[in-house]
């Protein structure tokens, strides 16, 4: 048995012990983690190490789906531990899918993404799904290796949510689906996807009341996965748009009830963002250790560049983006692990974080000089991969409205 099969089945033993006792127990802010976590970063830090790091620049290359790390990663529970315990998962928090996230993300966000987003398509059937459901669909995807997808955004509604034209219809006890979804990430290896729709014809019927989410089986008559997109970067994650013509859905795959889905996806963002900012951090530190690496091996002027001013000074820079983006996403998990409304912490994090990690990349191509545009160094490919963390989940800019609209209403109510 291998030191991963060893560490991975101490993490499951430590992690099914009451994660709720832990918070219970918590006494303020601890910037120490606990024992589960530590071992979980640990083994992350080595997969990372061993099966991510060594193969990272040809699933760039060639823009495969990993399959096979996405595969061992499920088979050392580091896939799905957030799912709940009656499901067969762990009921971890989203703290511990982070601190896990980070390491994935620091060898390649590709990879990363490919087995991190099945995450954000589960997320409103933890949230809002039924134990039937949640036993079904959460279920399946402990007792093998597959992924799921989140279905929202579409040709014309990407930051916009509201202007989700794809439509669903109720015809007895099943429910029409007709429309296309675009940039959906796991769209061509998802076994079931969420899908938001409008259920609700009136045009002026408020978001709260117009759509719903759906649980849809990638094997459904109806569902097509179109080509995989050939992106900037980030290329080993399956990136597709799927259309949905005439899908026939059982009405016991339809989340909470009619017209609540709007509310189902606004709530998974809160969980969600989070490990998209852990995943900045990740990239951002990987930046850091190879500019840094090759700041002391490359000299000018008689002296490695790292001692000229200019440079140390772009380390010192990225350094501290990356403890306080950290610090960011650490809060924003621990407020909505802790049952705290963390929809402004979650937006500063994933903002701020996807921030540093372009600073971080464009300074370490910088450092590397004409290396840094070369594809036989890997810093043009972390700033490639840097790129999307200001566009997914909600752009750079929609974070800044979700966060100014926050201040001016409190600033209204008289808050401080």
């Amino acid at each position: 048995m291998s030191f991963c099969q060893v560490l991975s089945r101490s993490v499951r033993q430590v992690a099914l012990r009451s994660y709720s006792a832990q918070a219970a127990t918590s006494n303020g802010y601890n910037f120490q983690l606990n024992e589960t976590q530590l071992e979980m970063q640990d083994l992350a830090r080595k997969f990372t190490k061993e099966e991510i790091i060594p193969v990272a620049a040809e699933y760039d290359r060639t823009g495969k789906y990993p399959w096979d790390i996405v595969k061992k990663a499920w088979s050392l529970g580091l896939l799905n531990g957030h799912i709940p315990q009656h499901c067969g998962g762990m009921s971890l928090g989203t703290f511990d899918s982070c601190v896990v996230g980070e390491e994935f993300a620091y060898g390649c966000t590709g990879i990363g993404n490919a087995i991190g987003t099945t995450n954000i398509g589960q997320m409103p059937v933890i949230i809002a799904g039924n134990k039937e459901q949640q036993k079904k669909y959460l279920g399946r995807l402990i007792e093998e290796p597959l992924v799921a997808a989140y279905c929202v955004t579409e040709p014309g509604a990407g930051s916009d949510v509201s202007g989700v034209r794809t439509r669903a219809e109720k015809k007895g006890d099943e429910w029409i689906l007709n429309g296309t979804k675009m940039w959906i990430t796991n769209g061509g290896v998802a076994n079931w996807y969420f899908v938001l729709a409008r259920t609700n014809p009136d045009p002026k019927a408020p978001s709260s009341k117009a759509f719903t989410g759906f649980i849809v089986e990638r094997d459904f008559k109806g569902v097509s996965p179109g080509r995989k997109e050939i992106n900037m970067g980030q290329r080993a994650s399956d990136t597709r748009m799927v259309t949905f013509e005439d899908v026939r859905i059982p009405k016991e795959n339809v989340l909470i009830g009619e017209g609540a889905g709007f509310k189902i996806a606004m709530g998974a963002f809160d969980k969600t963002r989070p490990p998209v900012a852990c995943g900045a951090v990740g990239l951002a530190k990987r930046c850091l250790d190879e500019a840094t690496k090759y700041a002391l091996e490359r000299k000018a002027f008689g002296v490695p560049i790292a001692e000229h001013q200019a440079v140390a000074f772009m380390l010192a820079d990225m350094a501290i983006g990356i403890e306080t983006a950290r610090l960011a996403w650490m809060k924003a998990a621990w407020a909505v692990d802790n049952g705290q409304n963390n929809t402004l912490l979650a937006s500063i994090a994933k903002c701020h974080a996807a921030d540093v990690a372009n600073k971080c990349a464009t300074d370490a191509v910088q450092i590397f000089g004409g290396c840094g545009f070369n594809t036989e160094y890997p810093v043009e490919k972390l700033m490639r991969d840097a790129k999307i963390y200001q566009i997914y989940e909600g752009t750079a800019q929609i974070q800044r409205v979700i966060i100014s609209r926050a201040i001016l209403t409190e600033a209204k109510q008289g808050g401080h």
